[in-house]
């Protein structure tokens, strides 16, 4: 990740100073910006990621997303103290690709960055999923877990393996809605919540207390890869 250019958008200096030191010693260049117009100017510079707060002076972190997804697609990171469903939903819906509220902890701030320059690298693509005891081979679509193949239905593949490809994101429900059943579902839930019961029975040893398909209340699911397992 050396080198590797990150936009900070806050207008918090204290927020700036510590996310601009944390990336910096990792190697990152990290530039900042205190207002949309500021973030604005300095996209045109083209950074490998944003990290964006949503709380700016001139203008909605949301109208921001937005506007830069019109012109450029690279990776946003929103870092906000809105820890509402709506406001996650709205976040991820208008192109961001996660969501971290503050307070937020350093080290896991640095992994969701790794996390989203690798996705937009295209290394998520890798055909064969490895995390803990279960692994996914996406192009046999077969499923092991402790080194036991465990069968699933089609559907059920098909929503562990949008899962797959947006590792370590969340994927709102009405994506997975969208991209499993079809683009006329969307307020269907509880076919969602249906299948991730069962999903969770196969591949997870404990579902009430599952280690890789968690739950973003009120916005979607998240699959976790070994690193980010807490």
């Amino acid at each position: 990740m050396s080198g590797t250019r990150v936009l900070v958008v806050d207008d918090e200096p204290a927020i700036l100073r510590t996310v601009e030191a944390n990336l910096g010693r990792r190697g990152f260049d990290v530039d900042t910006a205190r207002t949309a117009a500021e973030a604005m100017t300095r996209a045109e510079e083209e950074p490998d990621l944003i990290v964006l707060d949503l709380g700016l002076p001139d203008r909605d972190g949301i109208d921001l997303i937005r506007a830069i997804r019109q012109r450029w697609r690279t990776p946003i990171i929103v870092l906000s103290v809105r820890d509402g469903e709506r406001d996650k939903v709205r976040a991820l819906e208008h192109g961001a690709d996660d969501y971290l509220t503050k307070p937020f902890g350093v080290e896991e701030l640095v992994a969701r960055v790794r996390v989203a320059l690798r996705h937009a690298a295209g290394l998520p693509g890798e055909r064969v999923f490895r995390s803990g005891d279960l692994v996914v081979d996406v192009e046999r679509r077969r499923v092991f877990v402790d080194d036991e193949e465990v069968r699933l239905t089609p559907t059920e593949f098909s929503l562990l393996e949008v899962l797959v490809h947006n590792a370590d994101r969340v994927v709102t429900d009405a994506r997975l809605l969208q991209q499993v059943w079809g683009p006329e579902y969307g307020d269907e839930d509880h076919y969602l919540h249906v299948y991730v019961a069962r999903l969770r029975k196969k591949i997870e040893r404990d579902p009430q207390n599952p280690r890789h398909l968690r739950t973003e209340p009120g916005v979607g699911y998240r699959l976790l890869t070994e690193t980010t397992q807490r």
